[in-house]
């Protein structure tokens, strides 16, 4: 079948008359890799500045790591705010004033002069611009695609790899020729281009218009019926005797007229409701909590809070940790790489795997998760630079696998489905944010009380062991539900069902000759009667 697209201006929404698995979603999905390298990207990256931070402020690794955690927190703590602003004023607009704050805060950071300057520029003015570019890109672009959403979007989110691959030896590189000062004001300039980015995010709208048009060729047909319906009754009751023509409540002249002209209006009403009701459609809520009922919804909430703890920290103390066990700072910054080179990977082959029609998406996550757990309790094994690097690249790739899905994977029936898709990303990235702010902090302490990087992976395996066990509560869930509304579905069926018209014109027909035989026998008893009063 072919997708009819109605061609606008460059500013105006793209209009389908169903989902087009492509068209203008491949810019979409263009405009999302570049989004991901600079948001995602960086925030993975930042581990770089960790050393020099220190040195220059004087502070421990636990402070260091509020300035990443209070930025995450302030991404997924708004995320809410993302979903009622995209819904408002458009996902563009948003994502491009997510831009421009990200990269004032970025400036703004390379002048500070104490880890609170920090703590605000990066914290919370790049986070809250990190909230506004990543989710209405990653939600506009789940609009645009259906079988292949899962692929798409896995592919599309490896710019995030590609950025951690090309920034931290780049970075790296910079720093030891203009400082780590400048080093971030050229990245805060950089991440400008997000600017870009959101003004190819064109809206989409979806019109099934064969639906409408084929309701109303139904309601000629249906008028006839009547009508035809009320000359038989007129018939077959006029074959008795005049008087019972004039006597019977059914052939008044003005009750036979009214009747035709009485259907005929609530058909118009009827139709005239269905075919305005949807094309208003996009009155849609600024954010619905109704998501918040749902039980499966609920268990993959848990999931992404108690996940995050994993998320983030192993790419923050993986340098530290190499740089700890003796490994130069050039070999560090490879292994970082090698992470993000196995991530690549790990995201384009969770996407492959998803796309497969018969698999049950929800628990090809669970696989990865448990074996991202797994990757998580190695690090501490690893005691040279091989080790540690079989470790990164393990880890990177079973991060690759859930971290470019979990969010997607909102769009899936288990979950909430691609209808509830925008205001359920912004209540699980809110949900998130409580991890994201206490993850890497947590993590830091860890670190001061056992003076030992390794141990901070601890804390993040954890976290992930308890995520695996609610993911793996999501499909039961959704399956009881399923239960209890068929069940439902079932009795009020039962119920509706004596209600069901017969076809009209049989009941008519045999009225007419019930009423027929009434008057035949009623006039014979008559008689009867009459002839016994004679004799």
């Amino acid at each position: 079948m072919t997708v009819k697209a109605v061609k606008m201006g460059c500013t105006a929404p793209n209009v389908y008359s169903k989902v087009p698995d492509g068209g203008w979603g491949w810019t979409v999905a263009f405009a999302f890799f570049f989004v991901e390298a600079l948001t995602y990207g960086i925030i993975k990256s930042f581990g770089v500045f960790f050393n020099d931070l220190m040195e220059s402020f004087d502070e421990t690794n636990s402070r260091i790591s509020w300035i990443i955690s209070i930025c995450v927190f302030v991404q997924t703590f708004t995320a809410p705010l993302s979903t009622v602003l995209s819904n408002r004023f458009g996902h563009r607009l948003v994502v491009m004033a997510g831009g421009v704050l990200i990269s004032t805060g970025m400036v703004i950071a390379s002048f500070a002069r104490s880890v609170v300057d920090m703590y605000i520029t990066i914290g919370v003015i790049s986070g809250l611009g990190y909230c506004l570019s990543f989710l209405p890109t990653v939600t506009i672009l789940s609009q645009y695609f259906d079988k292949r959403r899962s692929l798409v979007t896995a592919v599309a989110s490896t710019g995030e790899c590609f950025a951690v691959f090309s920034f931290a030896p780049a970075i790296t590189a910079l720093k030891e020729q203009i400082g780590w000062r400048y080093s971030l004001l050229s990245v805060g300039v950089l991440q400008l281009s997000i600017v870009i980015c959101g003004s190819l995010l064109r809206p989409i709208i979806i019109q099934e218009q064969e639906e409408v048009k084929a309701q109303p060729p139904e309601e000629p047909t249906e008028t006839k019926y009547m009508l035809e319906n009320e000359q038989t009754r007129t018939s077959i009751e006029s074959i008795d005797s005049g008087v019972e023509i004039t006597t019977s409540p059914s052939n008044v002249p003005g009750k036979t007229k009214a009747e035709p002209k009485s259907e005929e209006p609530k058909e118009h009403v009827q139709i005239l409701a269905e075919n305005n009701s949807t094309p208003p459609e996009p009155k849609t809520k600024l954010l619905d909590f109704s998501v918040m009922r749902d039980y499966s919804f609920i268990c993959y909430a848990f999931f992404g809070l108690f996940a995050t703890l994993g998320f983030f920290a192993p790419s923050l103390y993986i340098i530290p940790l190499s740089l700890s066990l003796g490994i130069g700072k050039d070999h560090s910054a490879y292994i970082l790489s090698a992470m993000a080179i196995a991530e690549v990977f790990g995201r384009i082959s969770a996407g492959w795997v998803l796309n497969k029609k018969p698999i049950r998406k929800i628990y090809i996550e669970l696989i990865c998760v448990v074996l991202l757990s797994v990757a998580l309790f190695a690090f501490p094994f690893a005691s040279e630079f091989w080790g540690l690097m079989t470790c990164s690249i393990f880890f990177g790739f079973m991060l690759g696998t859930v971290a470019g899905t979990h969010i997607p994977l909102l769009a899936e029936d288990d979950v909430v489905g691609i209808e509830k898709m925008s205001s359920a990303a912004g209540v699980y990235v809110f949900i998130q944010s409580l991890a994201g702010l206490a993850g890497p902090p947590l993590a830091g302490v860890i670190v001061d009380t056992t003076q030992n990087y390794s141990s901070a992976f601890y804390s993040c395996a954890a976290g992930m062991v308890l995520g695996a066990v609610f993911l793996s509560l999501v499909r039961p869930c959704k399956v009881g539900l399923c239960h209890c509304s068929q069940q439902g579905t079932e009795e009020s069926a039962v119920g509706a069902a004596p209600d069901l018209p017969d076809d009209f014109i049989d009941m008519d027909i045999g009225r007419g000759e019930n009423s027929g035989k009434g008057e035949n026998s009623g006039k014979g008893e008559n008689s009867g009667k009459g002839s016994d009063k004679v004799v």
